[in-house]
């Protein structure tokens, strides 16, 4: 199967190396991306908006013969949704990794600004559950490691148009929030869980991690990846 992996903000293809071997040694084709305009100035990354980050995803689904799985991490997640609306009949699921999937129009999150563009904001900016598998070491790797996005990315709000997106197979890998926290929503949808709400057929599986597993437990991530497509 191929495995169209798509990192959150700040995080290029590399950031999947720790979970790829698996992938391939379970007999899958992962394809990690890096998208248009990471670690790029302003003055090349200033027109990149969240579309173009999705067309990337589009196009790459369009080389690739047969059905696709996307992977989505974090903000990527906006990314993987916005291609499976694109192409319903090409992609068998899509797995997002410790995020829920955007309502149309939906954007990623807000951060400052910097020279006209979005760097990496530091690790005080994110909640204890979120950073409290990672190690010391770990955190100043990935920083070090982290890139800027287009500014326009983590704010533009995301086009959805085809509703037979909400019968592609999805799967939540959630490491900050419990499965019953996150079916919990579903019992009376608030208005930001409508597309969660909308999906036909939905797995909610809890990770041991928190919003980084593709860092601090790639081998549990890698796991639940190889289930969730053996369910496809």
């Amino acid at each position: 199967m191929h495995i169209i992996l798509i990192p959150g903000l700040w995080l290029d293809a590399s950031s999947w190396d720790d979970v790829v071997p698996a992938l391939r040694d379970a007999g899958h084709d992962p394809h990690p991306v890096t998208l248009p305009g990471v670690g790029e100035p302003a003055d090349t990354s200033g027109e990149v908006g969240i579309a173009d980050w999705v067309d990337a995803v589009v196009e790459m689904i369009d080389r690739l013969e047969g059905a696709v799985v996307l992977v989505g991490h974090s903000g990527g997640g906006n990314v993987a949704w916005g291609a499976a609306d694109r192409r319903v009949d090409r992609v068998s699921r899509v797995i997002l990794v410790d995020t829920l999937p955007p309502n149309p129009g939906g954007m990623i999150w807000e951060f400052p600004v910097v020279d006209g563009v979005v760097p990496f904001p530091g690790w005080d900016t994110f909640e204890n559950p979120e950073i409290r598998d990672l190690s010391e070491a770990v955190r100043a790797e990935v920083a070090q490691r982290a890139l800027s996005v287009p500014s326009r990315v983590p704010t533009d709000a995301i086009t959805l148009a085809d509703e037979r997106r909400h019968r592609v197979p999805m799967t939540i890998l959630m490491g900050t929030a419990s499965a019953d926290e996150i079916s919990g929503l579903l019992e009376e949808p608030p208005a930001w869980a409508a597309e969660l709400a909308a999906s036909q057929h939905l797995s909610i599986v809890e990770i041991d991690s928190g919003h980084w597993p593709q860092f601090s437990v790639p081998d549990e991530l890698a796991k639940h990846l190889v289930a969730a497509i053996r369910e496809t």
